[in-house]
């Protein structure tokens, strides 16, 4: 299939944060630890290997058996899992919510370039295993960022109140969802399938953990990829000394406000993504997902009753770790602890997070992995691709924001010259000769010759901007159809893959849309694919 490719700066979708990062700007070379080229992966190996203990292997391994008991897993993925026992296997992971029906197109793009890494390591490394990992977000709470997604142009919502961690939800009333995007759907063969995916994922699982997992099982487990749900006490309890050390000591908030100011320090336009508490855990239990906090030398869960003094509260902890729940802070470094893992993949919000957690990672001397930005795409039909160049537009200029793109167009279009900028720049320069002039003679006419000049570039602005109007009318059809497959292509305004749900594309490609992702994406090349299908 045709492809072709453009810088993530050049798309304006990226923050400068994360184009200078792909640029490996050396003053944020502190805020990770290896740059994700093939090569310094190696290093992460060695790294990695003298820091997880084969117990934790065991413990993994058979946790993961435990949560596919009642799954079809394929072979590979059944192997993989018992691969992660040896101490020559290595994760590649990614993470993501349980966003309804996966939520926006990027799911499959994480997903697919955490695979497609396994490989390419695997072809350099054969000596070692890699098993590609999507860690489930089962203990999030953010109930109205997951229970939608967008189909065609519309919102197909879960309507229910929620609240505890969304894992444990159960499924009720994904049943009435299920008729109204059955109904969305209509007939054929690729309708079919989505319908049972999601029948067979929410209808027929008790909860969202496990529909979740039954449904990305599904779409990928002939590609060997393995489900983590770390809501378990097995896990947790590996990580017990750590939740101990944010307890006593508060070490996360320290490490990441120090950082945070540093990144503040390095350039005005770094946003900060998330900011620390002093402790970063939530206590779980039932429907209840509340903070923990420290309060007069009384720990104590926010809105409730429950209470703890300091030996209490550890005696807890050893008793029930799976009651402990690391916030958006402290779940990477429990992803890193609990898994052999060698490289976190996501989005450029994610990534920016990440940057601000790595002092804290040394302080509690846990290894930082490679960082790797998701790839990413714009899927777009033959017929799309023949529209764009029968009105000569390039598919880089439509990754301009509408305004700019129909002003260049018209523009581009008109038969008449609609840029005064020559204009501009000849009456600038009878001004310079004004001002020499006044300066010889009158200095107090500076002033006015400043404001006579001001007020006749701005007429000449006024004018462009008329001609520039009425050069829209009068191309009107021909925008239009511009702007009319922008929109199909960038709905919203926004990248596709933030927009729509995969069902669309599927819908019209079947099978196609993921084998062909499989095919092209590239997690290591660095750009932004452009995919024909």
């Amino acid at each position: 299939m045709p492809t072709d490719c453009i810088s993530f700066r050049d798309t304006n979708y990226f923050s400068s944060l994360i184009c200078d990062y792909l640029d490996e700007r050396q003053e944020l070379q502190p805020f990770y630890n290896r740059f994700p080229k093939i090569e310094n992966f190696e290093d992460q190996i060695e790294e990695k290997s003298l820091s997880f203990p084969a117990e934790s292997r065991t413990i993994l391994a058979d946790a993961l058996e435990s949560q596919y008991a009642n799954l079809d897993a394929s072979d590979l993925t059944k192997h993989n899992i018992q691969l992660l026992k040896k101490e020559n296997t290595f994760t590649i992971t990614t993470g993501h919510q349980l966003n309804l029906f996966t939520g926006p197109l990027y799911f499959l793009y994480k997903i697919i370039s955490t695979i497609n890494l396994t490989k390419e390591l695997k072809a350099k490394y054969p000596k070692y295993n890699f098993v590609p990992i999507y860690w489930m977000a089962s203990e999030d709470h953010d109930f109205d960022e997951i229970n939608y997604f967008n189909f065609q142009g519309k919102k197909v919502r879960w309507n229910r109140d929620a609240s505890g961690g969304v894992g444990e939800l159960d499924t009720k009333g994904l049943d009435k969802v299920f008729e109204t995007f059955s109904k969305e759907l209509g007939q054929g063969k690729n309708a079919d399938f989505l319908k049972e995916l999601f029948k067979n994922g929410y209808v027929n699982h008790d909860n969202l953990a496990d529909a979740t997992r039954f449904i990305a099982n599904e779409l990928f487990k002939d590609l060997g990829l393995v489900i983590v749900d770390a809501n378990n006490q097995d896990l947790k309890r590996l990580f017990i000394p750590y939740v101990k050390e944010e307890l006593l000591n508060q070490t996360s908030y320290k490490a990441v406000s120090q950082t945070n100011q540093r990144i503040n320090d390095l350039a005005s336009d770094y946003k900060i993504q998330v900011n620390p508490r002093e402790i970063n855990l939530f206590y779980l239990k039932d429907n209840l997902r509340e903070r923990i906090v420290f309060e007069n030398d009384i720990y104590k869960v926010l809105n409730t009753n429950i209470t703890w003094s300091k030996k209490e509260l550890l005696e807890h902890l050893n008793e029930m770790p799976e009651r402990f729940s690391p916030n958006v802070i402290m779940r990477p470094l429990y992803q890193e602890v609990i898994l052999p893992n060698l490289c976190y993949i996501g989005g450029g919000g994610e990534l920016a997070y990440w940057f601000q957690l790595k002092a804290y990672f040394n302080k509690v001397d846990v290894p930082f992995p490679i960082l790797l930005l998701r790839n990413s795409a714009l899927i777009i039909t033959k017929k799309q691709t023949q529209k764009l160049e029968k009105l000569g537009v390039s598919l880089n200029e439509l990754f301009q924001k509408q305004n700019s793109l129909v002003n260049n167009q018209v523009r581009r279009l008109s038969t008449i010259d609609i840029d005064f900028s020559s204009q501009k720049e000849h009456l600038q320069q009878q001004f310079k000769a004004l001002y020499e002039l006044a300066e010889k003679t009158d200095k107090s006419f500076l002033g006015a010759v400043a404001a006579q000049e001001k007020k006749q570039i701005k007429g000449l602005a006024n004018l462009e901007k008329r001609l520039l109007k009425a050069q829209k009318r009068k191309l009107k059809d021909q925008i239009s159809r511009i702007t009319d497959i922008q929109n199909q292509l960038f709905p919203g305004q926004s990248l596709q893959e933030r927009n729509l749900n995969f069902s669309e594309l599927y819908l019209e490609f079947g099978d196609q849309l993921i084998q062909q992702l499989v095919l092209n994406l590239q997690p290591l090349k660095g750009d932004f694919l452009i995919l024909e299908l």
